[in-house]
């Protein structure tokens, strides 16, 4: 047996991820255990559950990696603070108690999170490396173009190379401070959301604007040559020498200061993000063609947090010579942890890889999971009331009748997901035929912006009738954005009353208003009988029933909130929201039917997660 831990940590979504033999056994996020949203400290809790999970000691591991190089990315920063000295002291000596605390002495960190039993060779990999193994190794291809595009990691903000049975090769890259992450997370500072965490809503926003300053972007901030590379001009950004993202200059071009958070979304907000989220798309069709040109591949892995941009990458599906796209679920930095253990395991080691027909992620459910008994051990100590049933067509069938009533669902059910999406496991379900659904979920559950879309769940066999994908094309991680299809859309009814912006958000679109958006598009997933068991026979009951194949699947928790990872999470995310009905394994929630909980409890429960 060979046993190869993976590490992230020490910046953004820390993560563990065990392989053995070949095989991914298990990985998971440390936010989900320490409940800190992107939790960055070294990941102990998911560690340990990765070692429980496979079985083994840490005395038994035979590889421990580390995703990227401490000492590559420190002589970035000391490179950059001797760059723009002495501007950028307060930026350095902000940054360097943590690596003289820590990162500069990363073994001995390492070992101390194994307890000492770990006396073997610590393997680190560049950044980049680890995210391309993570694009490619579990992949479905035995041949893939790989890119990856981030903020940065040592010096990289890109790469681009081959990857080729147990090998990959990256040829190419991006260096600091050039980078289209950064890029996109400057426009996510200066339109109020939180850096490293509210890029999604800046591309949820997006839709609602016009892209009128797209041309002012590419005429002034970046210099954009055909092959998809590019310099920034920075002049008008604060990240290498300052604590924000932008600097006067950014303000004056675009208007005024960065937008205060929380405060009023106006049009031009809506316009930036429409603007940047345009010009990030072409930056990643421009590279993908340059890549197929030279690469002469057809495949293509995506990894790094801008693979996060699902609706870039639907682009990149629908509109380049590619013909098969994956994309790692986990495609930031707690993907890294997988890819190292994954390159070690392939590159280092040379053992022999065959790709699974899917792929051999599993579909990235990968965390803990709770049985049946201990979620009712958990249940009798709350004195909660529940139906147990007895097998799962009975209850597909019982959640399937709340769902076509109306009610939202509270799922948890089976191993977590790796990654930040919601994938079946830990889910809040609900019915995307009712126009009033969207709101409803934002507002009184996800206690969260009225803008931000749902994605639909849909049986992958008919996933070409709802939306403009090729028949059975697989999206099982929710990481391509797709348009509705014509037939299934109604008329423009808000645009022709001259609506605009988030008055838009009340207008129905298709048969499925919940989760289609103002522009009729959704982020899809594919729901199939291999990798979702339980979740796919409850989209079998709720088709039988109303003869829709679709469910709205948003993550199981409130605003600020990692997405719950045990029974006693779920069940007070629902007791203190308007979740009708919690399903756990088998076990049944109503919640008509449960003691109250107190108007403090709630309050308490909510006040514990910042809202950001």
């Amino acid at each position: 047996m060979t046993a190869i831990l993976g590490i992230s940590a020490f910046y953004h979504d820390s993560a563990a991820a065990l392989v053995v033999d070949g095989r991914i056994v298990a990985a998971a996020q440390e936010e989900r255990f320490s409940r800190i949203k992107h939790d960055d400290g070294f990941p102990q809790q998911a560690v340990d559950y990765c070692l429980v999970e496979a079985g083994v000691g840490p005395g038994d591991l035979d590889w421990v990696g580390f995703y990227d190089k401490p000492l590559l990315k420190f002589e970035r920063l000391l490179e950059t603070y001797l760059a723009y000295a002495p501007q950028g002291f307060r930026t350095f000596r902000r940054a360097l108690p943590a690596w003289a605390g820590e990162k500069l002495f990363l073994p001995k960190v390492l070992s101390r999170g194994l307890g000492g039993r770990y006396r073997k060779r610590f393997v680190f990999t560049e950044h980049h490396e680890s995210h391309a193994a993570s694009a490619f190794f579990p992949s479905p291809f035995d041949e893939a173009a790989i890119l990856t595009l981030d903020g940065v990691g040592e010096w990289a903000t890109a790469s681009y190379g081959v990857g080729q049975g147990n090998r990959i090769k990256l040829t190419h890259q991006m260096r600091f401070p050039h980078s289209l992450g950064l890029l996109y997370s400057a426009f996510t500072y200066y339109c109020g959301f939180k850096v490293n965490s509210g890029e999604y809503k800046l591309m949820g926003l997006a839709p609602y604007g016009q892209p009128r300053y797209a041309d002012l972007i590419l005429q002034h901030l970046i210099d954009l040559k055909p092959d998809g590379s590019f310099r920034l001009d920075m002049q008008y950004f604060n990240y290498c020498q300052g604590l924000t993202m932008t600097s006067r200059r950014f303000d004056r071009l675009f208007g005024g200061p960065p937008r205060t958070p929380e405060s009023p979304l106006t049009e031009r907000h809506m316009d930036l993000a429409a603007s940047i989220q345009q010009v990030t798309e072409e930056v990643m069709l421009r590279s993908v063609r340059h890549l197929v040109e030279t690469t002469g591949q057809k495949n293509l892995c995506l990894a790094g947090g801008v693979a996060l941009n699902c609706v870039a990458n639907g682009r990149v599906l629908r509109e380049t010579p590619i013909e098969n796209l994956w994309i790692q679920p986990a495609a930031g930095d707690a993907g890294g942890a997988l890819g190292v253990a994954l390159f070690i395991q392939n590159q280092l080691l040379d053992e022999p890889r065959q790709p699974e027909r899917y792929d051999s992620q599993r579909g990235s459910l990968l965390g803990p999971e709770f049985s049946d008994e201990q979620i009712e051990r958990r249940l009798r100590g709350v004195e909660a009331r529940y139906i147990r049933y007895a097998d799962d067509e009975a209850l597909t069938e019982a959640v399937a009748e709340h769902l076509a009533d109306g009610k939202v669902i509270g799922w948890f059910q089976g191993r977590m997901e790796f990654g930040p999406r919601a994938l079946g496991g830990r889910s809040i379900l609900g019915d995307p035929r009712r126009p009033e659904m969207q709101s409803t979920m934002n507002l009184k559950i996800k206690f969260r912006e009225s803008f931000r879309p749902f994605a639909p769940s849909v049986l992958r066999s008919r996933v070409d009738e709802f939306f403009e994908m090729r028949p059975e094309e697989d999206s099982p991680y929710m990481l391509l954005v797709a348009p509705v299809q014509p037939d299934k859309r109604t008329h423009d009814a808000g645009r022709e009353q001259g609506l605009t912006g988030i008055a838009l958000l009340n207008c129905p679109r298709s048969e499925i208003p919940a989760v289609t958006h103002v522009d009729y598009s959704a982020r899809v997933q594919t729901v199939d009988p291999v990798r979702h068991g339980r979740y796919y026979r409850l989209l079998k009951a709720f088709e039988r029933r109303t003869g829709c194949p679709v469910l709205i699947n948003t993550s199981f928790n409130v605003r600020g909130e990692p997405i719950v990872g045990t029974p006693e999470q779920a069940y007070r995310c629902f007791m203190a929201t308007n979740i009708d009905v919690l399903v756990l394994e088998h076990c049944v929630l109503l919640k008509e039917e449960q003691m109250e909980a107190t108007v403090a409890d709630a309050d308490a429960y909510l006040k514990q997660f910042a809202l950001d």
